[in-house]
């Protein structure tokens, strides 16, 4: 029986701008996403009975019914290229859920990816892509992965050069922020910085970090600091520890530091572990 794993990368926002809303209620972005080698782990299996998905994981607490994204990616597929089979997936969760790094939608990117493995259906990514945005809005980029301008919705790709060489540590806070929440108040404010995203993707391209820590900018950030202030005591902290520079990721409440010095992330990381703002603190680097 044929069974394979694929990696499903988690990301960070190194810059996430707003620039208006759409008629249907969508925001218009301009983010500049990385990938990280932090991954959930999705394990794949063929199954004979038609329409079967069967979805496991080792994350207590996970839905593992329709309603998961990885299930709704499958069925996508499966109905998509007419397959008369099923499939039964396992995932081993190491992404924290709800974190801002993008857990659900790289778990279904990895979906995607792997059924078109699976049943040899060799879909172009551009074809992925498209079954991808209407799952999620930040599928289209974990299909990709790497460092990308998203733009439109989140949809619209624009690859870029890899990050200069650098470590990262991630912090996420015992809360939960909803994501709905966080772009529904941002609405309501005025005045908040908008980052400079196009410094940000000159910086990139040019290989030079002192630019991309310049250009470091979230505008969600005028959501969920005042609502959530432990968000602006771990960037304290990292600083303190160090970091070169540190931004909450997406709608938060992770947080990561970016660090010249391995070292000096691993002894951060020591710190902040027994410093208890943050429960889960991780180190991991650009991918």
């Amino acid at each position: 029986m044929h069974t394979f794993e694929i990696n499903a990368y988690a990301k960070i926002n190194l810059g996430l701008d707003v620039i208006g809303r759409l008629p249907d209620g969508y925001h218009q972005v301009k983010m500049i996403m990385q990938s990280v080698d932090l991954h959930d782990t999705l394990t794949f299996c063929r199954t004979q009975e038609a329409g079967d998905i069967t979805l496991t994981t080792d994350s207590p607490g996970l839905s593992v019914g329709r309603d998961n994204l990885i299930c709704k990616a499958a069925a996508a597929m499966l109905q998509a290229f007419g397959i008369e089979e099923g499939v039964r997936i396992h995932l081993h969760k190491a992404i924290p859920i709800a974190a801002g790094m993008a857990g659900g939608s790289t778990d279904a990117a990895a979906a995607l990816k792997g059924i078109n493995e699976l049943f040899h259906i060799h879909a172009p990514l551009s074809r992925l892509m498209e079954l991808g945005v209407s799952i999620g809005a930040d599928v289209p980029y974990c299909l990709l992965g790497g460092t990308a301008l998203a733009e439109g919705i989140g949809e619209v790709l624009t690859p870029l050069p890899p990050l200069a060489d650098c470590t990262l540590l991630l912090a996420k806070p015992d809360i939960s922020v909803s994501t709905k929440y966080v772009y529904e108040h941002l609405d309501g404010i005025s005045g908040y910085r908008h980052p400079d995203m196009d410094g940000m993707k000159a910086s990139i391209q040019a290989g030079n970090l002192d630019g991309v820590l310049a250009c470091l900018g979230n505008v969600l950030e005028a959501v969920t600091i005042p609502a959530w202030p432990i968000i602006a005591s771990i960037q304290e902290q990292m600083r303190h520890l160090g970091a070169d520079g540190c931004l909450m990721s997406g709608s938060g409440p992770t947080v990561f530091g970016i660090f010249r010095d391995r070292a000096l992330a691993e002894k951060a990381c020591d710190n902040m572990q027994q410093g208890g703002l943050a429960p889960w603190v991780c180190i991991t680097r650009p991918v």
